[in-house]
């Protein structure tokens, strides 16, 4: 039978990432290229521990129907951490408990955005987030990334000549897939365009809790006192992705609208995944924790960058982190990165291709990222010295 696909989705195509976990699923290769984190970051016992007491003390209530906006208690939980540890919060502000914060991608798009109308995004930028906003048939204009976040000269001209920009989505922090963090003086001069150009901003931050060096920059939503950011934060990153938890903070507007619309996707989030949050906030050292990622992740982005210099470097040169997940990493002028990532598969390590994040995957790109935290170090090494003998030596 010949089926009849939608407009909206007939052209979209499989992630690139997910299609590449077919070749990491086999045994002997090496995968790079996840964005998972890393297996030893999952407090296991605690959540084993808080589920069996909530199971044995409170069955119906993690086992009924909930509340779409989400778990009360999570809710104000989420609202109190945000605003003593980051500012964020105004009168005006609601919050949203979703699906991880892929959902608020889509509710967001859903609520905002008509099919031709425009979003900006970073370019290159989360291909998740892209793949969901194509399939509201959004016209997507990217906003070329410089060393301390998005060329903001690009990003006006993009405003002068873009009909119907509905938002700008943007990664400040490690962003998805460079590393790169926005200055805080771009921050504000980000904002300050938002204000004048009377633009919506669509904050994602699933990686600011995981920097491991430097100094904390706030967020652009703590400078919101306008109602124009619309935030995402999760629990995905910090706690674990498969509990699928993620939140929005955003004007009271707006999520009604996200709420009505998430009613016709899934009614509300996991309320077992939300009430153990919600316990891992409240009543844990969630403090403790969260230092204890960031041990784990510098250790493993010193074994990471040890071995990009050692194997790789300087024919290959690569982006410094200070936190977040990846590795951004760029081939010398002239190769061919596709052919590259290729030879990588053929030899069992698995890569990104960077014109995979491109708003037009079309456009050439000569980097790749790499993940650090899902490998053990013993792969990670093996890995990054079979991509050194890809190239040949100078």
């Amino acid at each position: 039978m010949d089926y009849l696909f939608s407009n909206r989705v007939k052209g979209l195509k499989p992630s690139a990432i997910r299609e590449m976990f077919k070749f990491a699923s086999d045994p002997s290769a090496i995968s790079l290229s996840a964005g998972n984190p890393a297996p030893d970051a999952f407090p296991i016992q605690e959540i084993a521990k808080i589920s069996e007491r909530l199971l044995r003390e409170k069955p119906i209530e993690v086992l009924q129907y909930g509340v779409t906006e989400g778990y009360a208690p999570l809710r104000r939980a989420v609202s109190n951490y945000l605003q003593e540890k980051h500012g964020i919060g105004r009168s005006f502000d609601g919050i949203l408990i979703t699906s991880g914060a892929q959902q608020v991608m889509d509710l967001a798009t859903k609520s905002l955005v008509n099919e031709g109308d425009t979003i900006l995004c970073e370019a290159p930028s989360f291909v998740g987030s892209l793949n969901t906003f194509r399939s509201y048939g959004a016209k997507l204009r990217g906003i070329p990334m410089e060393p301390d976040g998005m060329n903001l000269t690009a990003l006006e001209r993009a405003l002068e000549e873009e009909k119907n920009v509905r938002f700008l989505y943007t990664i400040p922090n490690f962003q998805n897939p460079t590393g790169i963090t926005m200055s805080l003086q771009k921050r504000r001069r980000l904002y300050k365009i938002a204000k004048t150009y009377h633009l919506l901003i669509l904050e994602d931050n699933p990686y600011g809790a995981l920097r491991f060096a430097g100094e904390d920059i706030p967020p652009i939503k703590s400078m919101d006192t306008d109602g124009l950011v619309i935030y995402a934060g999760t629990f995905s990153k910090v706690i674990a992705p498969g509990i699928r938890v993620g939140y929005c903070v955003a004007p009271q507007e707006i999520i009604q609208k996200m709420v009505v619309c998430k009613q016709g996707e899934d009614v509300h989030t996991n309320l077992w995944a939300q009430m153990v949050c919600y316990e891992l906030l409240e009543h844990c050292d969630f403090g403790a924790h969260l230092q204890r990622l960031k041990s784990v992740y510098r250790r493993k982005a010193k074994v990471a960058s040890d071995a990009l210099d050692r194997y790789l470097a300087p024919r290959i040169s690569y982006l410094p982190i200070q936190g977040g997940l990846f590795f951004w990493c760029t081939l010398p002028n002239g190769a061919d990165m596709l052919s590259f990532c290729q030879e990588a598969v053929k030899r069992k390590v698995c890569v990104v291709s960077g014109n995979t994040f491109l708003t037009d995957e079309t456009q050439p790109s000569s980097s790749f990222r790499i993940n650090y935290t899902t490998p053990t170090d013993e792969n990670l090494i093996k890995g990054i010295q079979i991509l050194g003998g890809i190239l040949p030596e100078k």
